[in-house]
């Protein structure tokens, strides 16, 4: 309140440039953006090799799925998710969004599930068939036209799954 009993407006700032400072302590570093970039850039070699184990490792949870007893059912689903989740993460960050999007839509299809029905185990491999594909023809970014019409067949699968 201001001396007289008033109330003061306080108007915080709308523009980044207002809340972040330039220069001094908290201030955004250029050089250390660029030098993240770097690091990055030369990562994205690394990933196409990076995927193709992560491709291993998430066609072997669904495999394993196909036999799992009821105890091992949500253990092996939480698998499929955990790998699904950082194939998810990795995907945009090395040029290939549409790894993000089938990664987020296989956790979403698995996520809080406890029991894999065999529909459910098809439309995981339905997914994970999708990846390969993905990585195989080096669709990067959104892979385009043929990344969308594979966007909507997954989203078909899903769609099925949900409601059986």
């Amino acid at each position: 309140m201001a001396d007289n009993g008033e109330n003061k407006v306080i108007k915080p700032p709308t523009s980044l440039n207002d809340k972040v400072g330039v220069g001094g302590p908290g201030a955004v570093d250029l050089k250390a953006i660029e030098r993240a970039e770097q690091a990055i850039a030369n990562l994205a070699g690394d990933y196409l090799e990076w995927v193709e184990e992560d491709l291993e490792r998430i066609q072997n949870a669904a495999n394993a799925l196909k036999t799992a007893t009821a105890d091992e059912m949500a253990s092996g689903l939480n698998d499929v998710f955990q790998i699904s989740h950082d194939m998810k993460g990795q995907g945009g960050s090395f040029g290939y969004q549409l790894m993000t999007s089938i990664g987020d839509m296989l956790c979403g299809l698995v996520e809080e599930r406890t029991e894999a029905t065999p529909d459910l185990i098809e439309a995981i491999q339905v997914h994970i068939s999708t990846m390969k594909l993905v990585i195989a023809e080096r669709m990067e970014g959104d892979g385009g036209m043929g990344g969308r019409t594979l966007l909507e067949g997954l989203v078909q699968v899903s769609t099925k799954v949900r409601n059986s």
